[in-house]
């Protein structure tokens, strides 16, 4: 039985025409939703009527029935027995962060919190709730910490260690192991994962509930490409500290009064006290639909995880590997030294990396993003959300940083290099997913080598010799030194492609 990634150029086709001339290579911003599940999807509400799930109407009890199968198929996606887990709908990996670090602001004495320089932009801002906060810088720093048993460390505050199972940045992956350690060795702390980047091809097995996550989040769109939908898994042993805040709203109540005195009475099911309003009823529904259609294309994901990390390998190489006529390397190439193309545990499908030019300065992110662009490359480029990982890679303090900021830097603009010496202030990022392909890989390489090392840009799918054969016709012009100096100027980047001298024929 042929695996799917032999068949991957049918499965493009038949289910991602959208894709014809174009090279998608944002996955870790949002993979791409197969034809099959949308069609599926519509077909389901055009048969059947779904109604608010709080009621007791036949429509309303068909979609609570839906919404509570969908919760069982997610957890037994990801090995999590609903003994020792429960699962909250929420509507980005983001919301699921909040309503962490909501139920911690409520915590009468405060927290102390904890998170790694790899974190994305939605758990850095926790710390701005939190009494006392610790940005690792290393990974080294976070072991050591965990091993330590200082009296500092002993005391009864409440803490909440978070961090990213992948860097949004460059796909470094982090130990999982984490979360058990913390859970053996430091009192009073609980850990939250952000698995969103992650799970876009990344496998996570919750079975072993001793070592797991006490919360981890995620976003649906990265696994699947649609719906819009996240969730919160909350581990049972540790979720007393979530159902005890203060906030509620919609069903999450058994009782309220409001006119003579504020009392309340909360559901005690994990997800019915912390699922405020009504739910996403008919995403839930669609999601069931989107884990048939994952496992019809690709079956697990394992699969997807050695598929994507296959092409990522190939990408890495062959772009470290792009060199100028004079040696210099075309592109700086972002990796932790603790990762390894290699080995997925260590390193997912993401590439990051800025672009020199032959005398070593930096081409500025936006300009290859722009040049991407007219050649129908989707990439992503910026800061990426993702502020300790950058800082960290380009070299920049907090001191750099803040003139940058006084100079007119904010995210998402196209102030390129800045500084002395015009350093960057972003990075170029590629990422693969389940559908992407060899061509995706290729295409992205053979446009970075056309645009930079032999300096002109692709024009739709002329090969790179044909075009330099067209180009070295008879020339016509009224300055026949100029008309010499491009023949030269052909010759020597037909050498430097082919390693013979060219012969017209």
């Amino acid at each position: 039985m042929r695996s799917y990634s032999s068949k991957i150029e049918e499965i493009r086709q038949r289910e991602y025409g959208y894709l014809n001339g174009v090279t998608y290579l944002d996955h870790a911003g949002c993979t791409l939703y197969p034809t099959t599940l949308m069609h599926k999807f519509a077909q389901d509400l055009s048969s059947n009527l779904f109604g608010n799930p709080h009621s007791a109407s036949p429509s309303s009890m068909l979609s609570s029935d839906r919404v509570e199968t969908v919760r069982s198929r997610v957890l037994k996606f990801f090995n999590a027995s609903p003994e020792h887990f429960d699962l909250v709908f929420v509507a980005n990996a983001t919301a699921g962060i909040k309503m962490v670090m909501d139920a911690f602001r409520d915590i009468e004495d405060g927290y102390w919190y904890g998170y790694h320089r790899d974190s994305h932009t939605s758990l850095v801002g926790v710390r701005e709730h939190s009494k006392a906060s610790r940005c690792f810088a290393t990974d080294d720093q976070v072991e050591d910490w965990i091993a330590s048993t200082s009296t500092a460390e002993e005391d009864s505050t409440m803490k909440l260690f978070a961090y990213p199972a992948q860097s949004n940045m460059n796909g470094r992956r982090s130990p999982l192991k984490w979360c058990g350690q913390v859970r053996k060795n430091k009192p009073n702390t609980y850990t939250l994962l952000d698995a969103a980047a992650y799970l876009t091809t990344g496998s996570l097995d919750l079975s072993n509930f001793q070592d797991a996550p006490d919360f981890t989040c995620m976003s649906f769109y990265k696994i699947f490409g649609f719906p819009d939908l996240g969730a919160l898994i909350v581990r049972k042993s540790s979720a007393d500290i979530l159902t005890k805040r203060k906030y509620f709203g919609g069903g999450t109540v058994k009782m309220v009064l409001s006119i003579d005195t504020a009392w309340h009475s909360k559901r005690q099911e994990v997800h019915e006290s912390l699922e405020d309003g009504t739910l996403p009823f008919h995403n839930i529904v669609a999601l069931g639909h989107a884990i048939d259609v994952y496992a019809e294309l690709y079956g697990t994901p394992k699969q997807v995880s050695a598929h994507a990390s296959g092409l990522a390998k190939v990408a890495y190489e062959r772009l470290l590997n792009l060199r100028y006529s004079n040696g210099a390397p075309v592109c700086e190439i972002y990796k932790d030294e603790r990762a390894s193309y290699n080995d997925s545990t260590t390193q997912g499908p993401t590439v990051a990396f800025n672009i020199r030019q032959p005398d070593g300065s930096w081409v500025g992110k936006s300009k290859v993003e722009e040049a991407a662009i007219k050649n129908n490359i989707h990439i992503r480029s910026g800061g990426v959300c993702n502020p300790g990982g950058v800082a960290s890679f380009l070299q920049w303090d907090s001191v750099g940083m803040k003139k940058n900021f006084d100079a007119g830097m904010t995210c998402g603009d196209k102030n390129d290099l800045m500084g002395p010496g015009g350093k960057p202030t972003g990075i170029v990022r590629i990422s693969l997913g389940a559908m992407s392909s060899m061509g995706d890989v290729e295409k992205f390489v053979h446009f970075v080598e056309q645009t930079y090392v032999y300096g002109g840009e692709m024009i739709g799918n002329i090969q790179p010799i044909a075009r330099l054969k067209s180009e070295m016709q008879p020339l016509t012009s009224d300055v026949p030194s100029r008309v010499e100096e491009k023949r030269r100027m052909l010759k020597n980047i037909f050498r430097n492609m082919t390693g013979r001298n060219y012969v017209s024929t």
